[in-house]
């Protein structure tokens, strides 16, 4: 049986990361055969990152540096984003800092009833009323790898919530619509090709896939690549973001607030 360290892991992610973000920027010119194994590599990244994002937060010295450090390259990543997706919303980064702080509350909050009915309002304002990158799904996903003590089960149960969750936002997005190639509009976002929403049924592959992989984690650090993540986010979304401007697949309209 294969073991992975944590450099091997981290690199899967990114590769999966970039794969699926291509099928959405590029959308215009991937085919449907290709588009489907690409989207699905895109459920591996999100189970992986919460994971280490997580031991991150445990080991970590300086919380507030990590956090910092989050929050510079989210801010840099932006424009690019938006680019890339489409749509004015926050980044992956400002999604890990929301579950670091959740966490965080978790361990301070000693009433748990006032924490849970807390964690639900975070929750649903990364959804709305400006979305975050895997939204409830990732705030979820990091709080359940932080509070399962089980070893084994946190590496998994995440991983597998994670996939089912967006199997359903994906069902939903197919159901809001009854015309192919149609808009559709869920929870304020912007609308995506009916046909991209079929395509992303696929990401519980990826998802059940990352949850075998984080099984097999030997616990070893492996190389060290504490700047690699930050700084190749942002980079790899200023290429996808820059293409799909210059081709004419996204405008700078995305970046105007919607009228009430």
């Amino acid at each position: 049986m294969f073991r992975f360290d944590a450099f091997t892991l981290r690199w899967i992610a990114i590769i999966g990361m970039v794969l699926n973000h291509i099928v959405i920027a590029w959308w215009e010119i991937i085919p449907l055969w290709l588009a489907i194994p690409m989207y699905a590599t895109g459920g591996l990244t999100f189970p992986i990152m919460a994971y280490f994002v997580v031991e991150g937060y445990k080991h970590t010295s300086n919380l507030k540096k990590y956090i910092l450090r989050l929050l510079i390259f989210g801010v840099i990543s932006i424009p690019f984003h938006v680019l890339t997706f489409g749509f004015l919303g926050l980044n992956i980064m400002f999604t890990i800092i929301v579950g670091i702080l959740c966490i965080l509350l978790y361990d301070k909050m000693k009433i748990r009833p006032l924490f849970w009915i807390l964690f639900v309002v975070i929750a649903l304002l990364t959804t709305f009323p400006i979305f975050f990158d895997w939204a409830i799904i990732g705030v979820v996903a990091v709080l359940l790898t932080h509070i399962i003590k089980n070893e084994k089960a946190r590496r998994i149960v995440p991983a597998v919530v994670s996939g089912v969750f967006m199997l359903l936002f994906s069902l939903l997005g197919i159901l809001g619509t009854s015309t192919p190639y149609t808009q559709v509009e869920i929870a304020g976002l912007p609308g995506y090709d009916i046909e991209l929403m079929v395509v992303s049924t696929v990401f519980i592959v990826g998802c059940l896939v990352a949850a075998f992989l984080l099984k097999n984690f030997n616990g070893q650090r492996g190389k060290r690549m504490k700047w690699l993540f930050y700084s190749f986010y942002p980079l790899h979304l200023a290429v996808l973001g820059i293409v799909a401007l210059l081709m004419g697949w996204v405008d700078l309209s995305v970046f105007t607030l919607p009228l009430p």
